[in-house]
C-alpha cells in the first residue's frame, strides 16, 4: 500500500492499531523522510456525539546552511478534530481552505520568519 504526497510516494512500513507510519524514497537509516497518519475514535456521552480525531505527520532531514549542525529535521504535523454528524461537504470546505492558507504567502511568512500579526 502506498501514499502519494505531491509528487512523492511513500510506502507504507509500520502499523499499528490506530496508525500507519510510510517511508519515502530519501529515508535511510540517518535520513528523516516519514509521513505518519493516525485516528482517535469520537467518544461520545450522553449529551454529546463525539469528535472524531485523525492526524498526519509529514518529517523530513534537511541540510542546513549556516547552522551549527550539518542537518536537522523538519516536522509538519496536522490534527484534526471534526464533530459526528458533519457532512462531506462541510469538511471538504474546511479542508480546501486550511489547503488554500497552508499555501498561501501568508502562511509561508508565518513559518519562515515566524511572524504571526498580520
Amino acid at each position: 500500500m502506498s501514499l502519494t504526497v505531491n509528487a512523492g510516494t511513500y510506502t507504507a512500513d509500520s502499523f499499528s492499531k490506530d496508525s500507519v507510519g510510510y517511508i519515502g524514497a530519501a529515508k535511510t537509516v540517518t535520513v528523516k523522510d516519514d509521513v505518519r497518519l493516525a485516528r482517535t475514535a469520537p467518544k461520545p456521552t450522553s449529551v454529546f456525539s463525539g469528535l472524531g480525531r485523525t492526524s498526519a505527520k509529514l518529517t523530513r532531514t534537511l541540510t542546513l546552511t549556516g547552522a551549527l549542525t550539518p542537518t536537522g529535521d523538519a516536522i509538519i504535523d496536522v490534527q484534526v478534530s471534526v464533530p459526528v454528524g458533519y457532512t462531506a461537504a462541510n469538511i471538504d470546505t474546511l479542508l480546501n481552505d486550511f489547503g488554500a492558507f497552508v499555501a498561501s504567502a501568508s502562511f509561508k511568512t508565518h513559518v519562515k520568519s515566524q511572524q504571526v500579526a498580520y
